[in-house]
């Protein structure tokens, strides 16, 4: 059959109704057709989301391949227990007459060491600090870096990563809570405890949003300080001599570079502090600001 503009165009001896019929089928193959071209362009457009699927899943399974090992051992050591274990085994005995002194801490405690390796040498001091890390984990790894080492005095500052929100966020009492935690495990093992102030800082460069930190500080230091003399514990003012005065509370810059590590005229301020204050833990300083050998040295 043939068509014009018209429609079918009847041989002389077909009635209208046979050619009704063929157009009818023609019409259906036509469908026919269009739905068998359409279901070809569904399963094309079907394989061609699988194969991106694929491709997603192979480019993931790479990237999780690179990042992986440093994820899963960040994961298995929350904490940071490991960080230290070579070094807690292999930690000789302090020199005669000068007890083990240990500092527990975060980033702030680790560049002192870095920074100042004299003064802890010098002092028979060990430096247990890891960058970023949070009261909770201080407190997992207490006994591995303080308590095994059998210090005379541990010195606990902690606090920054907390408000600055590094492990989620931040609970005043949680914070406290983890201090007073390591407070009472140590001297349960015989360790006399140095609680310290939280050093100023107005603002955290990784934590842009916290637009607070300055009144966290302050009332976080309060109760450090109240808590400390409830239980007759040495406590270091460290935040007083280096905040700015003015309504921002900021460390002054003249002791850090970025508003919240200090640098090595910041430590040149605290390493006073905290020598009287280990001093009258070791029953060895007066317990004012008197004319002995602790507090003028």
């Amino acid at each position: 059959m043939s068509f014009n503009d018209d429609g079918p165009i009847l041989p002389p001896h077909q009635s209208y109704r046979e050619a009704k019929a063929l157009t009818r089928v023609g019409l259906i193959v036509d469908y026919q057709l269009f739905t068998i071209n359409r279901v070809r362009q569904s399963e094309q457009t079907i394989i061609d989301k699988v194969m991106n699927i694929k491709r997603l899943c192979a480019t993931l399974i790479v990237a999780f391949g690179l990042v992986s090992p440093a994820f899963l051992s960040y994961a298995q050591d929350w904490g940071g227990l490991q960080r230290f274990a070579a070094a807690n085994a292999s930690l000789t005995a302090p020199a005669e007459g000068q007890p083990r002194v240990v500092l527990m801490g975060d980033s702030i405690t680790e560049e002192w060491l870095r920074l100042r390796p004299d003064f802890f040498s010098t002092n028979g001091y060990v430096g247990r600090g890891i960058s970023g890390q949070v009261s909770a984990q201080m407190l997992v790894r207490f006994r591995q870096d303080v308590i095994d080492l059998k210090p005379a005095v541990v010195v606990i500052n902690a606090g920054t990563n907390d408000v600055a929100e590094n492990q989620g966020p931040y609970s005043e009492d949680f914070a406290l809570g983890n201090i007073i935690s390591m407070t009472e495990l140590a001297r349960a093992n015989g360790i006399a405890v140095v609680l310290t102030s939280v050093l100023p800082a107005a603002a955290f460069r990784w934590r842009p949003a916290i637009t607070d930190a300055a009144d966290k500080i302050a009332a976080l230091n309060v109760r450090i300080k109240a808590y400390a003399k409830e239980q007759g514990i040495p406590y270091v003012d460290y935040y007083t001599p280096m905040v700015v005065s003015d309504p921002s509370r900021a460390l002054n810059p003249a002791y850090s570079k970025d508003g919240v590590h200090p640098i090595v005229a910041g430590y040149q301020v605290m390493e006073p502090l905290v020598c009287e204050a280990i001093g009258i833990a070791l029953g060895n300083c007066c317990d004012s600001a008197g004319d002995c050998d602790c507090c003028r040295k």
